[in-house]
């Protein structure tokens, strides 16, 4: 039977060349090509407000520690300054925490709304302290006395405005906490009207 040669270059080739043939012959692209306005991006477009507030956070964000130590003291600053002109105002939304809260507003109406003996103790004081100076026997014996008289009114006062207050706070916030309130109020009475922080939004007399 005749053979035929077998072609040694079939045996012998190169599998690489074989393997990077698909690649060579597959179709090149343009990738410059643009792409068609109608397609798909893949992604939802952003709202305005949305790129607006994305844009607005990234300028905002301190680049240097510097930067954002500043930043922050401008805050504390702004933050004061807002509290400062709730303090005046009364507005409920920059108050301190201690002054915060309906429980806490009425407390302090409760006060401000009625003469308290105590918020008159540092003039008293100051009238005690120079009759105890004087070197006359009657007037210090006066001094001792006026000293006597004016504690036991702070203290009936203090006693009368707590029990009141307690009474009312029961009837009106029976379901909110009101722990702390009274001597609250009771700290508020020793200040002098005028001197008052939160300012008083009653006058005297007024209901709360």
């Amino acid at each position: 039977m005749p053979r035929y040669p077998v072609p040694l270059g079939f045996v012998f080739r190169s599998r690489a060349k074989e393997e990077k043939a698909p690649a060579d012959k597959a179709p090149v692209t343009d990738s410059k090509q643009t792409r068609d306005p109608q397609a798909p991006k893949g992604r939802p477009t952003p709202k305005r407000s949305e790129a607006q507030s994305q844009r607005r956070s990234v300028a905002s964000t301190p680049t240097t520690r510097k930067e954002g130590a500043k930043r922050q003291r401008d805050e504390r600053r702004a933050a004061m300054e807002r509290q400062r002109q709730a303090l005046a105002s009364g507005d409920e939304r920059y108050l301190p925490a201690r002054d915060k809260g309906p429980v806490r507003r009425f407390a302090r109406d409760f006060v401000d709304s009625r003469f308290c003996v105590a918020e008159f103790f540092l003039p008293m004081a100051v009238i005690i302290l120079v009759l105890s100076m004087v070197r006359v026997g009657a007037l210090q014996s006066i001094a001792l006395l006026l000293w006597l008289f004016v504690i036991v009114l702070i203290i009936g006062d203090s006693v009368f405005i707590a029990f009141r207050l307690r009474k009312q706070l029961a009837a009106r916030f029976a379901n909110e906490r009101t722990k702390g309130a009274v001597a609250y109020a009771l700290m508020r009475s020793l200040q002098m009207r005028r001197l008052r922080l939160p300012k008083p939004q009653v006058k005297r007399g007024e209901r709360p």
